[in-house]
């Protein structure tokens, strides 16, 4: 018998939400959702990668997190936050690369608030070897538009029955500059762009300390990235985030002396980049309890995942 409250009100909760009419829906199109994603990368000559849970390296994220570390044979281990290490070298092998990757990020507190942050997810995240910011942006303005045609045809009844109807957007989506963007709607920008627009939008040309360091610095615009986030429409805020990659040794070291961070933390990517061996790539990740939020047209990410993981919460 359970005897933790906090346990049992969640099983209790978990029990209506499971039995809902919405989270019947929600399930359905996930399963639409990742099969469409698969079939279309697969059609366009991807190779699916296993996901990676713990690994000596993973991503360092431009905001604080927990970061728990594991002792496991004698080594230390940590969740993976992203794959973005793992894709950098998957394409030494592999020209085009994807994965349905499980993320643990212990995200701060306040950012429940938001209404689409949880600690666990799935992320679709994909690599290209030798492809530029401009290649990954027109396959997912691809896929993306090819995801809400099949939605509208396919789905139809059922998120009707829910209230929600989509419209297929066409490409290329507009495009708006970080610096632009921030002085015109100041720091809330990405909210208020995404709440105004009623097609999805990309953010361009980051300013360098605002990522991370693997993320390429602009060859011919010192101090600004090569990189991208796309905005869902109708206030669904950010959808994904990506670009083209660091692979040379003395731009990866520079980069990480600038974010003051350890290059041992990334000993595996430092090493392999000394040798020459690390290529030129760009890619992307999209979050599909996110996805799913979207299309669903949900109020909170947690009414897309069949086991939500809210920050704070004791959940199952």
């Amino acid at each position: 018998m359970l005897t933790n409250k906090d346990l049992m009100k969640e099983v209790t909760d978990y029990a209506e939400r499971v039995s809902s009419h919405e989270m019947q829906v929600a399930m359905k199109v996930h399963t639409h959702v990742r099969r469409y994603l698969g079939d279309f990368l697969f059609r366009e000559g991807f190779i699916e990668i296993p996901p990676v849970i713990l690994s000596p390296i993973t991503d360092p994220l431009n905001h604080p997190t927990l970061d728990p570390t594991f002792t496991c044979y004698g080594h230390n281990y940590q969740l993976t936050k992203s794959m973005i290490f793992h894709k950098q070298l998957a394409v030494l092998g592999y020209d085009k690369i994807f994965s349905f990757s499980p993320n643990l990020r212990f995200e701060p507190l306040e950012r429940v608030k938001s209404g689409r942050h949880l600690f666990e997810f799935t992320q679709l995240d994909l690599e290209v070897r030798n492809a530029s910011r401009d290649d990954v942006m027109a396959l997912m303005e691809r896929m993306y538009a090819g995801l809400m045609a099949y939605c509208v045809e396919t789905l139809k009844d059922d998120l009707a029955s829910i209230g929600r109807t989509l419209t297929v957007p066409a490409a290329p989506f507009r495009r708006v500059g970080f610096l632009d963007a921030k002085e015109q709607y100041g720091e809330s920008f990405e909210n208020d762009l995404s709440r105004d627009s009623t097609d999805p939008l990309w953010i361009v040309d980051i300013p360098l300390l605002d990522r991370e360091f693997y993320d390429r610095e602009d060859p011919e615009r010192p101090n600004i990235l090569l990189d991208m986030d796309l905005l869902y429409p109708e206030g669904y805020g950010e959808a994904s985030s990506g670009g083209e990659r660091e692979w040379e040794y003395a731009q990866i070291m520079k980069r990480i002396e600038k974010k003051e961070q350890d290059p041992l933390d990334f000993c595996v990517l430092v090493d392999l980049a000394q040798e020459g061996k690390i290529v030129p790539s760009a890619g992307f990740g999209i979050g599909i309890e996110r996805l799913v939020r979207y299309i669903c047209g949900f109020d909170r990410i947690e009414m897309a995942a069949l086991f939500p993981k809210v920050p704070g919460k004791l959940c199952i």
